[in-house]
């Protein structure tokens, strides 16, 4: 009898935790469902508020942390009694009907803890996705600004800009098939045989870049040196071509701050490098008899100055004077000055040598250019005429050879192959051989060369001649 009443006391205590746990059950089943739609009807007027508001109202962590905190605050329950009891008994001594409901509370707690994983992952991962996001369009704004950024490929130099001078330059087999200087404007093309380029996709690029046509051909877009400005600029007379031109400063020994005078200022050639040559403290003074050849001169050396402060941050000096007189009756002009050098470019230069020599230092050269060997007999049969302080010290010409190096090539197309000599007494069988082009180059040695003048040559252009005054 003793052992039935706990038996009984313990049943009825059951059958009460059972209708508690149901009733208990119930009421959070129903608090569930409301708690649901406050945090969709939160948060659907969160997403509005933010619409609402637009890029004013980035939400802070901070408030997505509250957010996130009144979700889990709204997701808590207190323990059932159930819950409470059922945790301090051993499980051996619980009912299989009492396992059965905590099995059921189990399975719906995770469903509960799933839903504020969900709504916590949907809280994280915008803000991974934004950070990503974030992160990767500052990478491609320093990716386009490292592409839109292009730096020219000389120091000092900038971008391609409309109306400077520029050169573009086609070659095929080491060959030059293809040469010109244009001035880049806006609007204009460049044609040729290979296809066309519009000026507007040269401008802001750097020099010494392919560019492709059309035909998808690359040509090669540069900026031209004195040397092709002299060579490619629009001359009225023959022009001092550059091989010559250096020669006669080297035979002058011009450097920066001298004073040179010319006679002869032509399509104004040697006046352009005179006036590198005496730089920003030196001076030229350049006379012309023909009026078409002064304006030709002074046009070509105002463009190239133009050309130069586009292309460079300083300006090209402002150091020849060009004047229009005949130097046999002009002795006005060059009265009081002295000069460290001067250079002739005339048809009979020993005419104004009378009137050049007595400002010219002593020590100092006189170069002469002379065209043909008629007029170098005639300037030296004035000297011994005239019996002026002066020495013949050189007449010279100076060629320049040009050469055609290049591997050899078949018919075909096909590089030769380099075949080891066959010894004496050895007869060996020639096998055909063919040799294709690869991408990945030979290995070094493997090609032969041939070597042969070029069919185009530069021969006789001038005859130079050096006079030096001098006291005796």
């Amino acid at each position: 009898m003793a052992m039935q009443m706990p038996f009984a006391g313990l049943l009825l205590m059951h059958r009460l935790v059972r209708i508690s746990s149901q009733r208990q059950l119930g009421s959070r089943f129903i608090l569930h469902k409301c708690n649901r739609r406050q945090t969709r009807t939160f948060s659907t007027a969160f997403v509005n508020c933010n619409e609402n508001k637009g890029d004013d109202s980035d939400p802070s962590p901070l408030s997505s942390n509250l957010t996130f905190r009144q979700a889990l605050l709204s997701k808590r329950r207190s323990l059932s009694p159930l819950e409470r009891i059922s945790s301090l008994m051993p499980q051996e001594a619980l009912s299989p009907e009492v396992m059965q409901l905590r099995d059921e509370q189990n399975q719906e707690d995770p469903e509960e803890e799933a839903d504020i994983h969900i709504q916590e992952e949907h809280e994280a991962i915008p803000k991974e996705e934004d950070s990503e996001t974030h992160h990767a369009s500052d990478a491609a704004m320093e990716t386009d600004e490292d592409k839109g950024s292009i730096r020219p490929t000389l120091p000092g130099e900038r971008l391609l800009v409309f109306g400077e001078p520029l050169v573009a330059e086609f070659r095929k087999n080491n060959r030059v098939e293809f040469r010109k200087m244009f001035g880049l404007e806006a609007g204009a093309r460049l044609n040729s045989n290979w296809g066309m380029i519009l000026h507007d996709n040269i401008a802001g690029q750097p020099a010494g870049r392919f560019l492709k046509t059309g035909r998808g051909i690359p040509i090669l877009i540069r900026r031209p040196s004195l040397e092709d400005y002299v060579l490619y600029m629009k001359r009225g007379p023959a022009i001092a071509y550059p091989k010559d031109a250096a020669t006669m400063m080297m035979m002058m020994d011009v450097s920066e701050g001298d004073c040179v005078l010319e006679s002869g200022s032509g399509s104004g050639a040697m006046s352009l490098f005179l006036s590198r040559a005496v730089g920003c403290k030196g001076s030229v003074l350049s006379v012309e008899v023909r009026e078409d050849h002064h304006k030709r001169a002074v046009l070509n050396y105002n463009r190239w100055r133009t050309a130069w402060s586009l292309r460079q941050r300083e300006e090209w000096p402002d150091n020849v004077q060009f004047h229009r007189a005949d130097l046999c009756t002009a002795s006005s002009l060059i009265a009081g000055q002295g000069f460290n050098a001067v250079a002739l470019d005339m048809v009979n230069p020993h005419l104004v040598l009378p009137t050049v020599i007595p400002h010219l230092h002593t020590g100092a050269v006189c170069a002469v250019y002379l065209a043909n060997i008629t007029q170098v007999i005639d300037l030296l049969e004035g000297l011994r005429c005239l019996a002026l302080p002066l020495l013949c010290e050189r007449i010279i010409e100076v060629p320049v050879r040009e050469w055609l190096v290049a591997p050899a090539r078949q018919k075909d197309g096909k590089y030769c192959v380099r075949k080891a000599p066959v010894p004496e007494g050895e007869q060996r069988e020639e096998t055909e051989t063919e040799e294709t082009i690869t991408e990945e180059p030979a290995a070094f040695g493997s090609f032969p060369y041939i070597a042969r003048p070029h069919s185009e040559q530069m021969s006789h252009t001038a005859f130079l001649v050096k006079l030096r005054k001098c006291e005796r």
